[in-house]
């Protein structure tokens, strides 16, 4: 994963495609969770602190865009 201060120099559109990929990820890693496939289990949290950390970021640089109206 990327650190913070990489994020924030992506575009907003890079930013999204890469929110995208996580939250398949996400799904993925549910559905080997739920069929017994999954051996580390500590995928699920990484991979949803990552979501949280692109929706911070992308919702803050929407924010800085549009003039913080939103």
């Amino acid at each position: 994963m990327a650190k913070t201060e990489e994020l924030k120099n992506l575009s907003l559109h890079e930013l999204s495609v890469r929110l995208e990929d996580a939250q398949g990820e996400l799904m993925n890693l549910r559905f080997q969770q739920a069929t017994g496939e999954l051996k580390d289990f500590t995928r699920i949290r990484h991979t949803r602190r990552k979501i949280a950390r692109l929706l911070t970021i992308l919702h803050e640089q929407e924010k800085a865009t549009t003039g913080g109206e939103a």
